[in-house]
């Protein structure tokens, strides 16, 4: 049975290492975050939600082309260090939690965190997403989907389960032999294509 990774998990991997996942060292990351903001599909959004925001390295690039972000992870470590580099956003909050943040998004981004949940974690998780996403809105999910033994799962199978959610509608997706990134729209209305968006034929 699927269980999910303990709080404690990531505790310790933040009082082993000041950069657990490379996040903020490494090519890798700063290519997949630039990957990331270019497959968003509008320029700007209301409200926006990042679960798992680690320690802000992609929040604070979301943070532009957000009115307001909602930041959060279950790692008080994480959430110091993303609250201290994203100090100077006036509408952007970081919060110590599991939850998801309440209230709706026109915006969610889901980075490397769906595998870490058990089956049913992750069905309650998806559901709360989809729940929380105005109709049109956007949710941009990233995973590795490299071999990872000690996640419940691998990303392939996240992303396989994200597709088959009643309510959402693929509009974008990326490969790479390291990551998976799908765009959904939420729906209705139905998706509309970048170039529509912006009143291109």
């Amino acid at each position: 049975m699927e269980t999910s990774l303990p709080r404690e998990h990531f505790d310790d991997l933040w009082a082993a290492e000041a950069d657990p996942w490379g996040l903020e060292s490494s090519w890798y990351e700063d290519r997949k975050r630039a990957v990331v903001l270019a497959a968003l599909p509008d320029a700007e959004y209301r409200r926006a939600a990042e679960p798992g925001c680690a320690g802000g390295a992609l929040s604070v690039l979301l943070a532009p082309r957000c009115a307001e972000l909602v930041c959060t992870d279950v790692s008080d470590t994480a959430v110091a260090r993303a609250r201290s580099r994203l100090a100077g956003f006036d509408h952007v909050s970081v919060e110590c939690t599991a939850a998801f943040p309440a209230g709706r998004f026109d915006l969610v981004v889901v980075s490397e965190l769906a595998y870490y949940f058990g089956r049913a974690d992750r069905d309650a998780f998806w559901a709360g997403v989809v729940d929380a996403l105005e109709p049109g809105g956007t949710l941009v999910a990233v995973h590795w989907v490299r071999p990872a033994p000690e996640y419940p799962v691998d990303g392939h199978r996240v992303h396989d389960e994200l597709a088959a959610m009643p309510g959402l509608a693929l509009i974008a997706e990326h490969r790479e032999d390291d990551f998976r990134l799908d765009v959904f729209a939420r729906t209705p209305p139905a998706a509309r294509s970048v170039a529509q968006r912006v009143g291109l034929r």
